[in-house]
């Protein structure tokens, strides 16, 4: 996969942070970066995925009624 260069300003101490981190996992401060984004990233997608999940739940006596009623109209209009 091609790579592209970005450049970020943070403080010392979030740098330092993202250094020691990294070190500690045994990864340049680029992966370590890259890896903090994709989670992140795929963090957002979970959350809207359990919401979804979430809302059929709470909602889905309410589909299958109307389903249900959609079904009955189209048997009376045969």
């Amino acid at each position: 996969m091609a790579k592209t260069q970005l450049n970020v300003r943070v403080d010392e101490a979030t740098a330092e942070a993202a250094r020691q981190r990294a070190l500690q996992r045994g990864v340049s401060v680029n992966r370590y970066i890259e890896e903090l984004v994709n989670r992140d990233a795929g963090e957002v997608g979970h959350t809207f995925v359990e919401a979804a999940a979430d809302f059929m739940k709470q909602y889905a006596s309410v589909f299958a009624d109307e389903s249900a009623a959609e079904d009955e109209r189209r048997r009376g209009s045969r």
